[in-house]
């Protein structure tokens, strides 16, 4: 489908991502040496998307191990790194459960650097399949309105980036826009901006450019506008945590969309890998930790000047405090349904378990 992925190993048998912080001006490869370059572009957005985070962790044990047999180092060297790779982003559960993953295999197979290149290679290529099957189970809700507006264009509203730029191939919102256009139905997508790091506009709006889908860019506000006047059909939101009832963490900004869809009669879906399912918890509001960063997010405003410079731009007062929550939770009620690798179900305990009964 793609031309490119988001993560990638090389001849020297290291791993290599895209500094997605550059785009969509400059494409920046990024090589990752040890489990701590693994860890800074976690932590400092290197790389995004609950899906990319995991594996991107995956490979840092796999790093880790490398550096720990070439320099012959103790088991401590490991576990640091399992501790440092956990703390990097708080919210995004893949992080969590490709960790667990890694050290699961290692406890049963050994503790080598052969045996973590191995997994984390399977984290990714699962990541792919489950992609395209979100997108197969998708497919047929954009059919559906397609085939009732007459073959009309569907317009589809979107949040933040939970496309390929978030995986690794396909995406999850994007898997099904891509699927639809591959066999010839007419979309269109609104794209929120999605302040205060404009993954929208850096990130979504980028790919779908890459793959020729029509879009048009908005303020994060104007999507309760549209609704109102019959503009968009369907909105669809990528997810960081879903907790065992369906509640859903995604980047700030999210519940008002779907309370705006709620108002306006407007399906409201959540694509997701059952890998950021959070079977441990119940209730989104109280258990989910919301990250907190770096004030300088919303204050400063990062792209291309006239000049073709890539610059950092104040665009309030030096003095003035900026708060920046980097996710919310849309409660489980206002969600239509969540797609998955293995269908669509209802945002609810029950729902959820008829589709991965393993959770029980």
């Amino acid at each position: 489908m793609s031309a490119f992925r988001t993560i990638w190993t090389n001849s020297e048998k290291l791993v290599v991502v895209i500094d997605q912080r550059k785009l969509p001006h400059e494409w920046v490869e990024v090589t990752l040496n040890t489990y701590k370059d693994a860890e800074i572009a976690i932590k400092n957005m290197v790389v995004r998307g609950a899906p990319l985070i995991g594996a991107t962790a995956a490979y840092g044990i796999y790093l880790a191990l490398k550096e720990k047999e070439e320099k012959q180092l103790d088991d401590s060297f490991l576990e640091e790194a399992f501790i440092a790779l956990r703390q990097s982003r708080p919210t995004a559960v893949n992080l969590f459960w490709a960790l667990d993953r890694m050290k699961a295999i290692l406890q049963s197979k050994g503790r080598t650097s052969e045996i973590a290149w191995e997994e984390a290679g399977k984290i990714v290529e699962e990541d792919v399949e489950t992609c395209r099957m979100i997108g197969v189970h998708g497919l047929p809700i954009i059919e559906e309105i397609s085939t009732r507006k007459g073959g009309e264009v569907v317009n589809i509203l979107t949040h933040c980036n939970a496309g390929m730029l978030g995986c690794i191939e396909w995406g999850t919102i994007t898997s099904p826009i891509y699927q639809a256009v591959q066999k010839g139905l007419k979309v269109h997508v609104w794209v929120d901006e999605t302040r205060p790091r404009n993954q929208g506009a850096n990130l979504t709006a980028y790919e779908l450019t890459r793959h020729n889908v029509p879009h048009t860019l908005i303020v994060d506000n104007a999507g309760g506008h549209l609704m109102q006047h019959g503009m968009v059909d369907m909105v669809i939101v990528g997810t960081d945590r879903t907790t065992r009832n369906g509640d859903v963490a995604n980047k700030i900004g999210t519940y008002l969309k779907a309370l705006a869809a709620k108002d306006n009669n407007i399906p409201f879906y959540v694509a997701l890998p059952s890998t950021t399912l959070d079977m441990s918890i119940r209730d989104g509001l109280k258990e989910i930790p919301i990250e907190e960063r770096d004030q300088n997010e919303v204050k400063y405003v990062f792209g291309k000047t006239s000049k073709g410079e890539m610059e950092n731009v104040l665009i309030c007062p030096e003095t003035t405090q900026a708060s920046n929550y980097g996710f919310d939770v849309t409660p489980a009620r206002l969600v239509s349904g969540i797609i998955t690798e293995r269908g669509i179900c209802e945002a609810s305990e029950k729902g959820i378990l008829e589709l991965f009964p393993e959770y029980t």
